[in-house]
């Protein structure tokens, strides 16, 4: 299997990474502000969730799903960490993305293993299946027996990745170091540290507030929080005209410039995801700290090489499931299934 670093990509993609990396050293005092201006507004909207416990719950919820905004911006913190983007040192970046996974309920170490595969192998056929959406081609799904066949369409359905796959992953799957169980001590360290450390804040939680600061202050934000990161996940490569290709035509570089979408937010939701909208931009150099994002944009001449998603067109991309090599598109079950002319039957 050739890495990726040798695959060979064209010299428009490569040229457009060189000129990135101009924008890869982060400035100390505007990470220190960034971080500032997410912990302080997310500790004080749980503080004031708490409190409006003594007016009612109603009110408790809607100011902790407010706060959901603020885990997510966490989380993107944690995110340009485990690229060693946010701080110039390492060291620093290990230590705030350690202490920020117990609020996002993310273990730092196991995460930034599983993502760096997901850069290694992002749009790559023959490397499917860690850190990225369960996708099968048009091909493969017709070959399933018609059980696995329901089971792939119910995994593809809405509810089930924005709604049941954030709680399974964020609540369940990261308190263990899956995928991971043979890679050494180190993501075993890293996930039951962090699990340690939730049990002891949620703990502490409980005695101070009792069962409802859990159920109505804590658990609602990190719920939001983790559909909202879903969604984003997916429809940064999720998206109709998005690129895959098998392991001897595929390069990190062109994967990254059309596997990766340009998802044009309005101001406030690029501050709250930290711009990762720029998702292309990442993934040619993601040790870009996030807050240099749009400058690296404007000044690479990317923004019309990836495919640019509205938020209204984004919501499309919810329906497609299917990877057509023949046509080269991410399609839905209703296209593919008229495209073969029947061959994609119903699931028993």
């Amino acid at each position: 299997m050739t890495p990726p670093s040798e695959s060979a990509p064209t010299g428009a993609a490569v040229s457009r990474a060189r000129r990135l990396a101009a924008f890869r050293t982060p400035d100390p005092a505007r990470s220190r502000l960034e971080l500032a201006v997410t912990v302080l507004p997310f500790f004080a909207l749980a503080a004031l969730s708490w409190m409006a416990l003594s007016i009612g719950p109603w009110l408790a919820v809607l100011l902790s799903l407010a706060n959901a905004a603020f885990v997510v911006r966490l989380f993107m913190i944690q995110h340009d960490c485990g690229h060693g983007a946010f701080f110039g040192e390492r060291r620093w970046n290990d230590r705030i993305g350690r202490v920020l996974g117990v609020l996002t309920l993310t273990p730092y170490d196991a995460w930034r293993r599983t993502h760096a595969v997901h850069h290694a192998s992002t749009g790559n056929l023959d490397r499917r299946g860690t850190g990225d959406v369960p996708t099968l081609t048009v091909a493969e799904y017709r070959a399933l027996s018609p059980v696995r066949r329901g089971a792939y369409r119910l995994v593809r359905h809405p509810a089930f990745l924005f709604g049941v796959a954030p709680f399974y992953s964020f609540f369940l799957q990261n308190r263990l170091p899956v995928g991971l169980m043979r890679s050494g001590w180190r993501p075993w360290a890293s996930a039951l540290g962090t699990d340690l450390a939730l049990l002891l804040l949620l703990g502490a939680l409980y005695l101070l507030g009792g069962l409802p600061v859990l159920l109505f202050v804590w658990l609602p934000a990190m719920l939001l929080a983790a559909s909202a990161g879903m969604w984003l996940f997916y429809v940064q490569h999720q998206f109709e005209d998005t690129s895959w290709d098998g392991e001897a035509d595929w390069s990190v570089q062109e994967a990254a410039l059309h596997g990766s979408s340009h998802y044009v937010l309005p101001p406030v939701l690029n501050w709250i995801t930290g711009n990762i909208g720029l998702h292309h931009v990442h993934h040619l150099a993601s040790r870009i700290p996030f807050y240099r994002l749009p400058e690296a944009l404007e000044a690479s001449g990317l923004d019309s090489d990836a495919r640019r998603l509205t938020l209204r067109e984004s919501l499309g991309c919810a329906r497609l499931a299917l990877w057509d090599e023949d046509s080269r598109s991410l399609v839905s079950f209703a296209d593919a299934r008229r495209s073969g002319a029947g061959a994609v039957p119903r699931p028993a």
